[in-house]
């Protein structure tokens, strides 16, 4: 006879690649810019939010944007006044040179005073460490303005991309399932706008018992009924198997694909799936209310234990222990 063993888990169809699209900056809905069962493509815009301060923020980042690239690129008056500074310490740096080495051959040759010489070697000093203070101010305040001019530039950016993010789009291709929000309504971004996936392909959504879902692996047939095709059965195949077990419920979360789909399907359509373990032809198999604690059936001869294989809701398969010929009796309950 043939058994199959197979695990029952409930069924619940969702689209792929089903998600909840939510805003990236809060605001007021202005409108809705589709309907609930509208097909969109990836970029197509779903909502528009409006909120002012965004748009302003923006404003003021160029504004500030724009200052800081005057100040950096443009002839600004510091970066001006240090590099007159710098000239000017420079042709000071200059003089003062001369004037030293000129009076440092005089006096190697016995011409002039100590005093005379020591003060030109003095403001040669002086004249050579404040031109390096200068450039050195210079180099700094240029990389400041560097600095604030790179900082105003991404904060305009941010300020840009923040103010652009009041319309909510579509990030695949796909059919609108639903719609949250109305016209009015605040939006914020801890809450969807709306719930996008895929129009075409559909899950097999099945919640497992944690006791059976160490024998469920991919690619195993799934028998599906749904309660919207009374007495259809459909075949599908596990597809992905979720590792983490739901504390609530002590399931576990498998998708199947269907092999050849219903003509029409919806979100929610619920069922009842059988998840194939195992098939035997020509097994040797009893009643399951002839088996008592698991590997015990009672014979002519007395209790004998057996072995037992494959099991379906009223049959288990019996491997060793007997065979086709022995004759069982119902244990008394």
């Amino acid at each position: 006879m043939k058994i199959t063993e197979s695990v029952y888990s409930s069924v619940t169809i969702q689209p792929d690649s089903l998600y909840m699209a939510y805003a990236s900056v809060g605001g007021i809905l202005d409108r809705n810019l589709v309907e609930e069962g509208s097909v969109v493509t990836k970029g197509d815009p779903i909502a528009q939010i409006i909120n002012s301060a965004p748009a302003l923020n923006r404003d003021n980042a160029r504004l500030a944007l724009e200052l800081a690239e005057k100040n950096y690129t443009g002839n600004n008056a510091v970066l001006k006044s240090l590099r007159e500074q710098i000239d000017a310490a420079s042709m000071q740096f200059r003089n003062d040179s001369v004037n030293y080495e000129r009076q440092k051959k005089l006096w190697e040759q016995g011409i002039g005073s100590r005093a005379e010489y020591d003060n030109r070697q003095l403001a040669f000093e002086l004249a050579r460490n404040n031109l390096s203070l200068k450039k050195s101010a210079y180099a700094q305040t240029e990389n400041e303005l560097e600095s604030l001019y790179r900082q105003a530039r991404n904060n305009y950016e941010s300020a840009r991309i923040t103010a652009g993010d009041f319309v909510v789009e579509s990030k695949i291709n796909g059919t609108v399932y639903a719609l949250y929000k109305e016209p009015g309504e605040i939006v914020t971004t801890m809450e969807p706008v709306a719930s996008v996936g895929s129009s075409e392909k559909f899950l097999v959504e099945m919640l497992v018992d944690e006791v059976d879902i160490v024998k469920i692996t991919r690619e195993q047939k799934v028998l599906i009924s749904l309660d919207a095709y009374p007495g259809k059965v459909f075949q599908a195949e596990v597809s992905k198997i979720y590792p983490k077990k739901d504390e609530r419920s002590q399931t576990f979360t498998v998708e199947a694909l269907f092999v050849n789909p219903p003509p029409t399907l919806y979100p929610g359509l619920s069922g009842e799936g059988n998840i194939i373990i195992d098939q035997r032809e020509d097994a040797l198999v009893i009643p399951k209310e002839f088996l008592s604690h698991d590997s015990i059936v009672e014979t002519e001869d007395g209790p004998v234990t057996v072995r037992t294989g494959l099991q379906d809701l009223d049959k288990v398969e019996i491997l060793s222990g007997i065979d086709a010929g022995t004759v069982l009796l119902k244990p008394e309950k």
